[in-house]
């Protein structure tokens, strides 16, 4: 049976000389939640909310089993209904395919809200509308489980704000941390009560509310090539917190996820620490701070010997026995007030003032690199950048590193917000080589092998929550993630058509270019789009559902030449409109893919899955920098998407025709929005169209497999009605390869 068993959690470090690492009330804060909980779990039941340890949740256990060995498909909903990056999720559960992910709906794209927070009015619309078309009734749904313990994590919330009191009292306030927060808990136990009119209910619908990290392990797990095979693998999950902790660490044994240790003070978290100074030192709001401060450590010095701030900056972690990790409490202030006044005088000493949350976003005061000569001002912050990315790998690899030497592991699941960092990722694969475990573990053709789910940060904690139950209760295993296209529902013809005739400013046109369910269609529609992409076009493309998590992987995309060394000015500038520093990534074959990059045999597994999803990066080989220039970043890696054709035969195709007609099978793909998250809907996507100075057009496939090309029909400089794209299609169509 698949279960997550807790352990010890202890710690054995405090107050030295150098720093404090515990919080001061530690003791009186943990016996408050102790107590505080029971009382609050009441109150919950009362409500309809329970935990995975209840009377109901075992019930409704025992009845999955029940249903399973009698030949029953079983359908479980997640829900995240409070904090940032709302979602819904549903899955099927059979005994003869297991788990099937059937969609993990996340808020923001509905509201083009990013992160958004509210109650996930939309997601949830569009899992009943699933269920209507596979005929289900709400009704058959068999449970509803929470992407948190949203009782614990009010308990969790009254220890820390006891552990630093008084002071700490501030984070009660909604403005400490607007992200998540204990406001956000208590609208969460409320969720019984707000799902009453989906399942057309006049009582509460009860929810499960499944352990925060227990969720970010379960699924990432359960779809890992690791899941298929018995070896024990590791799982650490690295965010900015959970309801009960900062970080947890897991190991499967015989196909159970056991917890081996929770680090318990809120104020430990790695996530957290990144989320704060990358904002307040880049400028941006957290969430949005992190992969940009990421990518601008490339442009510091990235030398542990002779990097400004990094031995200085060092002292903020304390690495203890048990793989353990404590912030250093004199440094920071954020344990106490939270992101309003987050740095104590000893961490100003040492990295500069912090920009207040009423500056951030402000152009005077984000971190901007618009030369390749840096000014000082410029060199400083990008120092500072590189110092933290540094830190944050020691810490990694301290957590890691004990893993392994405690289970002898050589899988591991890097899960959880924080594991977006595809640079460490990187790192990880590089430091644990054959070298480490012949060394240390005396064996000879061993090393760590690593995979990151496409959607390890909260947008997938609801679907972890159905897997997690699922698991819990003896479900089998599905298949091996191959894809990420499961938020919501492709467009439908009708849809389409009624987004270009009611654009805004009926300003669009369009063309039918073929079906893509026709083979011949289909390659002649890639070789349009490989050559209108070579005459340094810029190609949205919108088809079938969307990925789920926060990379754009084929569905929802912008296609670009890779070759182009000025592409990466073009999208930044005139596309995206945003910082000129940030990376542009490619997609590629498998054999491209070998050919221009040093692929790990840490990321292998299943044909190199884990380089499907873009949570990973690669050094890029010297070829690359004259065949590709556009897609090697500063520090000469690219955070590359292999494409395979069974999960995408029109990009596959299309990067098949670039090859021949530019000689790599290579192109660029960002994200298909324009100051918005990823587009969920046709009438989202040409509104991004329209906003774009630089996109040529956008090609929008619908549910029948119709493809309309579409195009911006204003002549109003840079824009030309189109002109030059009906010029390269006429020119395609009189040199077709």
């Amino acid at each position: 049976m698949y279960m997550i068993k807790k352990s010890s959690t202890a710690s054995t470090v405090s107050t030295s000389s150098t720093g404090r690492y515990l919080p001061l009330f530690r003791n009186i804060g943990k016996l408050l939640a102790q107590i505080s909980y029971p009382i609050i779990r009441a109150i919950g039941k009362m409500m309809g909310f329970h935990d995975i340890h209840s009377k109901y949740a075992k019930l409704k256990g025992q009845q999955l089993k029940e249903k399973l060995d009698r030949g029953e498909r079983v359908y479980i909903m997640g829900i995240g209904a409070a904090g940032h990056n709302s979602t819904a999720a549903l899955i099927e559960i059979s005994k003869e395919k297991g788990i099937i992910p059937l969609q993990n709906n996340e808020e923001e794209r509905y509201t083009a809200v990013r992160h958004d927070d509210s109650f996930p009015i939309n997601s949830l619309d569009e899992i009943f509308s699933c269920l209507d078309r596979l005929k289900i009734k709400p009704s058959e749904i068999h449970a509803v489980v929470g992407a948190w313990n949203y009782m614990m994590g009010i308990s969790t919330s009254i220890r820390t704000l006891i552990e630093e009191a008084p002071a700490s009292f501030c984070l009660a306030t909604k403005k400490a941390c607007p992200q998540m927060n204990f406001w956000h808990f208590i609208s969460g136990i409320q969720t019984p009560s707000r799902l009453k009119k989906y399942f057309n209910s006049n009582i509460n619908v009860p929810v499960i509310g499944i352990r925060h990290h227990d969720n970010h392990a379960s699924f990432p797990y359960a779809v890992s090539p690791f899941a298929q095979n018995d070896k024990p693998t590791m799982i650490v999950v690295v965010d900015g917190f959970g309801d009960d902790g900062s970080l947890s660490t897991f190991i499967t044994k015989n196909g159970k996820i056991e917890l081996v240790k929770n680090f318990p003070c809120i104020f430990d978290s790695l996530g957290l620490l990144y989320a704060v100074i990358s904002s307040t030192q880049g400028g941006w709001t957290p969430l949005s701070s992190e992969g940009r401060f990421m990518g601008a450590s490339a442009w510091g010095d990235t030398d542990r010997l002779t990097n400004p701030y990094y031995k200085r900056l060092r002292q903020i972690l304390y690495f203890g026995p048990d793989g353990e990790v404590h912030i250093n409490k004199t440094m920071i202030n954020y344990n106490r007030y939270g992101q309003t006044n987050p740095y104590s005088e000893l961490l100003k000493e040492i990295i500069g003032e912090p920009i207040t949350p009423d500056q951030l976003w402000n152009p005077d005061k984000v971190l901007r690199i618009d030369s390749k000569e840096l000014g000082p001002v410029t060199q400083d912050k990008v120092n500072k950048a590189a110092a933290l990315q540094l830190i944050f790998e020691d810490a990694i690899f301290h957590i890691v590193d004990n893993l392994i030497r405690k289970t002898g592991s050589e899988q591991l699941i890097m899960s959880g917000g924080a594991s977006l960092n595809c640079l460490t990722n990187m790192r990880l694969l590089e430091k644990f080589n054959e070298d480490f475990y012949r060394f240390h573990f005396k064996r000879e053709n061993s090393r760590l092998h690593l995979w990151i789910p496409p959607n390890p940060s909260d947008t997938g904690a609801a679907l972890g929550a159905c897997y997690s139950f699922a698991l819990n209760f003896s479900a089998p295993l599905g298949a091996t993630l191959k894809h990420a296209f499961i938020c919501g529902n492709g467009p439908t013809a009708k849809e389409v058509s009624e987004a270009i005739s009611q654009a805004k400013d009926n300003d669009v046109a369009s063309k039918v270019v073929g079906n893509i369910n026709n083979k011949k269609d289909r390659e002649e529609l890639a070789d349009l789009i490989a050559y209108i992409i070579s005459k340094d076009g810029v190609i949205g493309l919108f088809q079938g559902a969307s990925e789920t998590g926060p990379r754009a992987l084929g569905h929802r995309t912008i296609l670009a030449n890779a070759c182009n060394p000025h592409t990466l000015e073009i999208l930044n500038t005139h596309v995206k409109y945003r910082e000129c520093f940030r990376p542009l990534a490619p997609m590629l074959t498998h054999e491209e893919a070998k050919r221009f990059y040093e692929l790990s045999e840490g990321a292998s597994d299943d044909n190199y899955n884990a380089y499907r999803y873009m949570t990973l990066t690669a050094k890029a080989k010297e070829e690359s920098y004259t065949k590709i220039p556009a897609v090697i970043h500063k520090d000469g890696t690219s955070r590359i998407q292999i494409v395979c054709e069974e999960t995408n035969p029109l990009i596959y195709s299309v990067l098949k025709a670039f090859g021949r007609r530019m000689g790599v099978e290579v192109m660029v793909n960002t994200s298909l929005n324009v100051g918005t998250p990823i587009v969920q809907f046709p009438a989202h996507a040409i509104r991004g169209l329209q906003l774009s100075r630089g996109m040529s057009g956008l090609i929008m496939i619908d549910n029948d497999g119709l493809a309309h090309l579409i195009w911006h029909a204003i002549d109003k400089a840079p824009k030309d009605s189109g002109r030059k794209l009906l010029m390269w299609i006429e020119e395609w169509k009189k040199n077709i390869l």
